[in-house]
């Protein structure tokens, strides 16, 4: 009986459990998960603009899933976002990490600055470029005053509350200075969460010396310098030299089946069933996003 042989190449790349691919004969492997968006809780216009603890959630389970893992890499590119979406998706990387007994690595791309820093603190290394921007450990809050606006046209606001802080910050009425230091008090408290997050994950390899908490960027080598990343280099050449004998493996966001599919995509003004105040809220989601990255010159 003739016995068909499949070249060796064919079967290395033959599906194993769903959505991976079988890597040589008892050779470890290395997930590497792209991290890259704007990190906030409202969905983007447009797919995998934006990063949350929702849509990251399946991403992470897969890449901790292999048998003979070796390491997870972080490949990161965020201005950042949302505190408590930052804290969801970090500590869900830890408690991977610590139930799976795999370390952790970080590789900075363009930006991890704010929360992307935050993720980088969730791995056990982190790396960057020499050109890459890291830091910006501090907390912003931005708003629009328009008040003058709608005086100008005529408009007449009614707000009714009950409960004297229902109105804090309300962009149609004039800022109070309590509302003002209600929101620094605010502030001042998310920033005390994200320097012990950082304290904890870095311990003493940051630089004492040097004031690191003051919403600063540095580039790669500096952040080297002070502590913040641990090397310069690329994900592929790092842990290519960490792990020569493993299988890097990218594990990718799936796109939703409508999308899959070519439906599903960005609402259109005239198409039907379509809510022009959906388009609206879509345009201003993408102004946002643009913005934060403005902020670094991207």
């Amino acid at each position: 009986m003739d016995v068909l042989r499949i070249p060796a190449a064919v079967t290395s790349r033959l599906p194993g459990r769903l959505g991976e691919t079988v890597g040589a004969a008892g050779s470890p492997v290395v997930s590497v998960v792209r991290l890259h968006g704007v990190i906030s809780a409202q969905a983007a216009p447009v797919p995998r603009q934006v990063l949350n603890a929702a849509s990251v959630e399946k991403v992470l389970e897969r890449a901790f899933a292999p048998d003979r893992l070796a390491a997870v890499a972080l490949v990161i590119n965020s201005p950042g976002g949302s505190p408590t979406q930052s804290q969801l998706i970090g500590d869900r990387i830890r408690g991977l990490a610590a139930e799976k007994d795999v370390p952790v690595l970080a590789f900075c791309e363009d930006v991890a600055a704010s929360g992307g820093y935050w993720l980088a603190c969730a791995a056990d290394e982190i790396y960057a470029c020499s050109t890459s921007i890291v830091g910006s450990i501090g907390v912003i809050s931005a708003g629009f005053g328009l008040e003058g606006l709608i005086d100008r046209w005529g408009v007449t606001r009614r707000l009714h509350t009950a409960g004297g802080s229902k109105s804090r910050l309300d962009p149609f009425l004039p800022e109070k200075p309590e509302d003002v230091a209600w929101l620094t008090g605010l502030q001042e408290q998310l920033h005390e969460r994200f320097v012990g997050w950082v304290r904890e994950r870095r311990g003493d390899r940051l630089d004492s010396g040097t004031e690191l908490f003051d919403g600063e960027v540095w580039l790669g080598e500096r952040a080297r310098e002070l502590g913040l990343i641990d090397g310069i280099g690329t994900a592929h050449d790092v842990l290519t030299e960490r792990f020569p004998d493993a299988e890097q493996r990218p594990v990718d966001q799936r796109k939703p089946l409508l999308a899959r599919l070519g439906a599903g995509g960005a609402a259109s003004v005239g198409h039907p069933g379509v809510d022009p105040a959906a388009i609206g809220s879509e345009l201003l989601t993408a102004v946002e996003t643009r913005a934060t990255w403005a902020r670094f010159g991207l």
